[in-house]
């Protein structure tokens, strides 16, 4: 429509120089040249003004003295009134990111950078112009992104929202969807680029990650322990119910060790040891069990638990007794002696 105005300008001006030149030279020549010239560029700007190109990718809206026209032109050239303009729309997938904080449910600061591939719908990119305009995107777009992404991770505890990225982003696109349909804008794909959280809340994630491998590997150990314990348990009940057989075999052992004897007092010495802790053992029920790692003899009880020095104490006394029985001939001492100016006395 501009072009037109500027032709009708132009002829005006055409028609104005050809009569200041016959004025000028008297000639009519002059005249009819500047109309004719007048005439052919306004009739070159009308048929500019008629056509119009639309580019590939876009869609155009066609508007007449600034109201919108029902339907909408292709890519490609097209001819129109010339009061007529063409206003054109990007139909092409277009790709916005967006960085925005938000707030769990148990309020604490996330930033998310979310990005959004998105297209208007071609076929109503007259009503999208009509209603909204060409910056659709800052008057609808960005502010639904940021209400749906508020909204959605505000359903969510810090915590879960690590673990729940790709549902936390379908849960984001579809709300876009609904929303953004209802203004003729299409989603074609979105995604959740990065979650960051604040220095505090990370580090009390990871020393949350570190106390439950520590109670994973407290719960492993005492499941160990129950076994060796039940083990233990199956090993005292086997080594109690041997006892008997076991001290007779010990017993004919030590028989036959005193009657073979010992080819050195280095031997001897420790085969009679060897046999008072296996007749210290058999006295109190105990069991000789050998350390391999250390080779030294060590008192277990039935129970599996080893002697200690207080029950060793007690277990010596009982066989000290029974070496005294053992040894003792029946009869009463018949002298005894005493200390310091105390006679002795010899009983006949």
């Amino acid at each position: 429509m501009a072009l037109l105005i500027i032709g009708i300008i132009l002829l005006i001006a055409g028609v104005g120089t050809g009569i200041a030149v016959k004025v000028t030279m008297d000639s009519k020549g002059g005249m009819v040249g500047g109309i004719a010239a007048g005439v052919g560029l306004c009739i070159l700007l009308v048929f500019l003004s008629c056509v119009a190109s639309v580019p590939t990718g876009h869609t155009g809206v066609i508007t007449e003295f600034g109201r919108v026209k029902d339907g909408t032109l292709d890519s490609g050239f097209h001819f129109k009134a010339p009061w007529e303009s063409i206003v054109k729309m990007d139909n092409r997938v277009q790709k916005e990111t967006v960085q925005l904080s938000c707030f769990s449910s148990d309020i604490q600061e996330v930033n998310v950078v979310y990005t959004l591939n998105f297209q208007i719908n071609k076929q109503n990119a007259s009503e999208i112009y009509k209603t909204i305009g060409t910056d659709y995107y800052t008057v609808t777009i960005a502010p639904t992104i940021a209400e749906s992404l508020k909204v959605v991770v505000a359903k969510y505890t810090a915590e879960e929202l690590i673990g729940a990225r790709e549902t936390l982003a379908a849960t984001v696109e579809t709300n876009l969807a609904d929303q953004l349909t209802k203004f003729n804008i299409e989603v074609v794909s979105t995604a959740i680029e990065d979650m960051d959280f604040t220095d505090s809340f990370t580090d009390a994630v990871e020393a949350k990650q570190v106390a439950d491998q520590k109670a994973k590997q407290s719960k492993i150990e005492q499941e160990q322990a129950k076994m060796v314990a039940t083990y233990n348990k199956e090993i005292s009940e086997i080594e109690a119910a041997a006892a008997a057989e076991v001290a007779k075999i010990q017993a004919e052992a030590d028989m036959e060790v005193a009657k073979i004897g010992a080819d050195s007092a280095e031997y001897q010495g420790k085969k009679e040891a060897s046999i008072a802790l296996q007749r210290l053992a058999s006295i109190n029920g105990w069991t000789v069990v050998s350390n391999e790692e250390t080779g030294i003899n060590e008192l277990y009880k039935a129970n599996g638990e080893k002697v200690t020095d207080e029950e060793l104490a007690v277990g010596s006394e009982k066989l000290i007794k029974y070496y005294y029985t053992q040894t003792w001939d029946g009869k009463l001492p018949t002298t005894y002696m005493g200390e310091g100016d105390v006679s002795t006395v010899v009983i006949p």
